[in-house]
């Protein structure tokens, strides 16, 4: 009698599958990786120190604005400030995902789960996760865009080397590529009884960014579409 494998039996087969869905986090991340390589490059870091910054920081804009805020010599203290400030809408993501992983199959430690959790890769499991994919699944995902950003990283500080100042423009052109994911993803989570919270959240934004650095007016933005969600009556389910 053949035994019939699946993801949930045969956790290499779901770590795979997540793999396999994270390939259009891959094909984001890899260009925007390069343009953060080209960056770092172009403030003075070696290909070594850029690749560990992705590694260890791997949070993005929040990188981008690291090597330039070192690049003009502030103090570490400001730095740490304002990357940390840029990554509170993270301390969000675990505890959104948690309630939404199958509780009856392989569990992983929490700090490898929260590590990859990405804006991207948060978006990615809000709309997949289900009782066929759990945690393992995610750590498919979260190792496919983790080791696409680490690749576009490196290839784009040794690419640095090789013509210098004529990367400035593909390095420009590279920087829709990341929003595009990002919303192009969301898009299959919006109901029409969920749009005013995404609404308020943009317009707030834009305005906010008038006013307030970036980072700070993502924050009021995010607390502002939260806070519009959690007085929204809870309907049933409307559709799409």
């Amino acid at each position: 009698m053949t035994r019939t494998v699946t993801a949930k039996s045969d956790p290499l087969l779901g770590f795979r599958h997540g793999l396999a869905d994270s390939a259009s986090l891959m094909l984001g991340y890899f260009p925007i990786a390069v343009s953060f390589g080209l960056l770092a490059a172009a403030n003075g870091l070696d290909a070594l120190q850029a690749l560990l910054v992705s590694a260890v920081v791997y949070a993005g804009a929040s990188q981008f604005a690291l090597v330039s805020l070192l690049a003009t010599a502030a103090s570490p203290l400001s730095v740490v400030g304002a990357v940390a400030a840029m990554n509170l809408r993270h301390l969000f993501y675990g505890p959104a995902l948690l309630p939404r992983l199958p509780q009856n199959g392989p569990r992983l430690p929490r700090p490898l789960i929260a590590f990859g959790l990405t804006d991207e890769v948060f978006a990615l499991a809000s709309a997949r996760l289900g009782p066929d994919k759990g945690e393992i699944w995610l750590l498919g995902v979260q190792a496919g865009a983790y080791g696409a950003w680490l690749a576009g990283t490196i290839c784009g500080a040794v690419l640095a080397g090789f013509g210098g100042a004529r990367w400035a423009q593909v390095q420009a052109a590279l920087s829709f590529v990341l929003p595009a994911l990002f919303l192009a993803l969301l898009l299959p989570l919006l109901r029409r009884d969920a749009v005013l919270p995404p609404l308020a959240a943009a317009g707030l934004a834009l305005l906010a960014a008038q006013y307030l650095p970036a980072h700070l007016a993502l924050l009021v933005a995010m607390v502002a579409g939260a806070t519009v969600a959690a007085l929204q009556p809870q309907g049933g389910d409307h559709g799409v």
